[in-house]
């Protein structure tokens, strides 16, 4: 004869539902904060990286239609939310332009693998807080179409320059000037 089935645990109706809701305020708690004081060191950290990529001797540079950041990018009147949108959108554009394979020449891998890294990580933290941060903007004034434009621009500059030293530099100068912006857009995510 088999012996009794031992009595399998079952948890209440509720449990499932008081799951769900305990993920959901630890996600809530943990995007509370979108930009940290710690992460106060990051902008610093990234620009003395893109500062040690700089190559040793420059040759003078005569390139036309240069990108340029944006300055009409209406930063300052943003909600805590969309200011962690437009970070995260600038983020991803620097990490895609950055790690592509042409620059491996032109760069120390060193500060180069080591600034991908962080850019990564910030990445990550933002992404987990804003699941579908397009939908946090309406209207003709959406900075993340200004961005995306932008990032095109240096895409095109690129290209039509065959991806130089010279035109890697001038993308440096532009990713140094996309994370001062980022300093701008932690204040107001502190808010």
């Amino acid at each position: 004869m088999a012996a009794p089935a031992a009595p399998q645990p079952r948890l209440p109706h509720a449990a499932p539902a008081l799951l769900l809701l305990l993920t959901a305020l630890a996600t809530s708690l943990a995007c509370q904060q979108l930009w940290t004081h710690d992460d106060d060191t990051f902008p610093g950290d990234a620009l003395r990286l893109l500062q040690d990529m700089a190559p040793a001797h420059t040759q003078p540079c005569h390139l036309q239609e240069l990108p340029f950041f944006p300055e009409t990018l209406p930063l300052n009147n943003l909600h805590p939310r969309q200011a962690a949108a437009t970070a995260l959108r600038i983020l991803q554009h620097l990490f895609h332009t950055l790690s592509t394979n042409s620059t491996r020449q032109h760069w120390p891998a060193q500060p180069r693998n080591d600034l991908l890294n962080k850019l990564q990580h910030h990445i990550h933290r933002l992404e987990q807080c804003l699941p579908d941060s397009a939908a946090l903007f309406k209207g003709p004034r959406n900075p993340l179409l200004t961005i995306n434009k932008y990032f095109r621009d240096i895409q095109l500059f690129l290209h039509a320059h065959n991806h130089s030293a010279c035109a890697w530099d001038h993308v440096r100068l532009e990713a140094r000037a996309a994370l001062q912006h980022l300093h701008s857009l932690a204040r107001t995510m502190r808010r």
